[in-house]
């Protein structure tokens, strides 16, 4: 599937923070069909079990993805959401140190609210994680005090990937 352009990055979010040294520093890319993309990996610091990722970042990757897909699918950085709730299903045991691939997508919207279908994946497709998340939307001023979108994900980070 074709990448139509890469999302932000912030500064110490644990999934997306580049200046964040324990955090995954996942990249985000708005897709033709109007899905969100990321190859990533997760790091031994990020162990439950030995040779498996917490459940609670399995979750929190998810999360994201929910709240990325709605600027893909707007084409814009500027609604955010705060997350009502979250349906997580762990199909799979999550490996560290390996590329995986998630994918998020809206499945309803309306002008207060979104829900989105988030997944994380194996190179080969298969489903490890997956979630049903549910958001109202709100302006970042109103999520946090003195959050400024702008300075809080001023990294655009291009790169070469066009396709998954």
């Amino acid at each position: 599937m074709k990448v139509i352009s890469k999302q932000r990055n912030s500064r110490m979010c644990m999934i997306c923070g580049l200046d964040n040294e324990y955090g995954v520093r996942a990249p985000f890319y708005n897709m033709e069909d109007g899905s969100v993309m990321t190859m990533f990996q997760y790091r031994p610091q990020h162990q439950s079990y030995p040779g498996r990722v917490h459940g609670g970042l399995v979750t929190a990757m998810l999360d994201e993805m929910g709240l990325r897909s709605l600027w893909a699918k707007n084409r814009s950085e500027e609604t955010f959401g705060v997350t009502l709730s979250l349906d997580t299903k762990y199909r799979k045991p999550v490996p560290y140190s390996t590329d995986l691939l998630g994918k998020g997508m809206i499945i309803r919207e309306n002008s207060k609210f979104f829900v989105t279908d988030a997944k994380i994946m194996d190179m080969d497709g298969n489903v490890l994680a997956s979630g049903n998340i549910k958001y109202i939307k709100m302006p970042a001023a109103a999520i946090a005090e003195d959050c400024d979108s702008h300075e809080e994900m001023p990294y655009l980070m291009e790169d070469d990937r066009r396709e998954f």
